[in-house]
């Protein structure tokens, strides 16, 4: 791959003091997949009776550690569980060599940690199309299994990283009924990043127990509003996988009307995802995208999409253009019901547009200062229902064209 890219001006100043989740144990190897010099492999080991959920692309090319994971990801199994990652190579679109890979990939790791293999989980992230070389990932487990610490989640943070510029993490700590239960998670995630999953890989640890079933509906609900309405480029990744695991060593049950706990997990799956957007490759701009008034949710999902997706729009943002007509247009592009002449839009505070013209009181030397923000709301209301979506992006910058246009060199 090309120069590394200088880190995001988004990034947030340090990775965060995260929680200790007990149950799990972390260790990071360098296998050259890709990289020379630089941790590539994360292994996170967890407890017997860890309640594993998921949720992954719905690309029609998804890779071989995607199906293999979505086949184990319901199974009932008392036993521990693990989860092997590596960076620089997709494994995607391998064909029959991606699913060897995956076999005996987990083959490897089942055997090392005595573990069944229906309970080790991996991913791969990089290049699409090149075969991965598996054997320099397996030689590395005795070393892996050897160094795994409860206290090494930044480490792994970072050894999954591709193209981008900081470590992602996020966590907090929930209090049910006076006791504490920890939630800590990692992300990665830089370019192709579109809505239909999670739309990178992120790994979500708890130590309270939660029944399978209960915990795969709150995944599934929680990432509608999360990841699932995030975008930096508008392309889908053939690798995307989100992976929650409760390894119940607090003891703290947790059900299905734990309402603090699912705010606490929203939380962490929302900054994990805007981080990822913070580290959008080339980024400059973090921007949300409200709609409200629309005929439905979706038609309100569908036009902040159009918007937040539409390279007229963010090529506006990173000029700082107050360019309002390009949200017309994209508006009007979107598929999505629209009335020209009940629209309303807003740069922050400063309403440029009202009813299907622009505002009276509109001050383009006003929006022109807004749009020198680092951080950006624009907000539409389309005046048709009850209808609402939120969606996060950022700018498009010839940064972004630097980093892909050498990615495989």
């Amino acid at each position: 791959m090309g120069a590394k890219p200088p880190l995001s001006p988004l990034a947030p100043a340090s990775f965060p003091d995260l929680p200790h989740i007990a149950g799990v144990r972390f260790a990071t190897a360098q296998a050259g997949v890709r990289y020379k010099g630089r941790e590539d492999v994360m292994l996170a080991v967890l407890a017997p009776g860890t309640a594993m959920a998921g949720a992954f692309t719905r690309s029609a090319t998804r890779s071989s550690a995607v199906l293999d994971c979505q086949r184990k990801i319901g199974q009932h199994n008392s036993a521990g569980a693990a989860i092997l990652v590596n960076s620089g190579n997709a494994n995607a679109f391998t064909g029959r060599h991606g699913d060897a890979s995956v076999k005996a990939v987990t083959d490897a790791a089942a055997k090392a940690l005595n573990l069944p293999e229906t309970r080790i989980f991996t991913s791969s992230t990089g290049v699409i199309g090149e075969p991965l070389p598996h054997d320099r990932i397996t030689a590395k487990l005795d070393e892996l299994s050897a160094n795994l610490a409860p206290d090494a989640i930044d480490a792994a943070a970072r050894a999954i990283m591709t193209t981008d510029t900081f470590a992602k993490g996020s966590g907090t700590t929930v209090t049910i009924d006076g006791q504490n239960v920890h939630i800590a998670g990692i992300a990665k995630g830089s370019g192709m990043i579109a809505p239909d999953m999670a739309t990178m890989l992120v790994y979500i640890f708890t130590d309270a127990v939660i029944d399978q079933p209960v915990l795969q509906s709150m995944v599934t609900a929680l990432n509608r509003t999360t990841f699932n309405c995030i975008t930096v480029d508008s392309d889908t990744s053939t690798s995307d996988t989100l992976l929650v695991a409760a390894t119940g060593a607090s003891g703290i049950r947790v059900t299905d009307e734990s309402i603090g706990f699912m705010a606490g997990l929203r939380q962490v799956m929302l900054d994990l995802a805007h981080q990822v957007v913070r580290d959008g490759e080339g980024a400059t701009k973090f921007v949300e995208v409200s709609v409200t008034g629309a005929a439905s949710d979706t038609d309100a999902h569908t036009h902040a999409m159009a918007i937040a997706n539409s390279p007229l729009v963010k090529t506006a943002i990173v000029g700082e253009d107050p360019n309002w007509g390009r949200i017309v247009m994209a508006i009007g592009k979107s598929g999505a019901r629209a009335d020209r002449d009940t629209l309303s839009i807003w740069f922050g505070h400063i309403r440029v547009a009202r009813d299907g013209w622009v505002d009276p009181d509109y001050d383009e030397a006003d929006a022109a200062l807004y749009m020198k923000q680092q951080e950006l709301v624009i907000h539409v209301n389309l005046g048709l229902g009850g209808g609402t979506a939120v969606v996060w992006t950022c700018d498009l910058t010839h940064g972004y064209i630097d980093i892909n246009a050498d990615y495989r060199s």
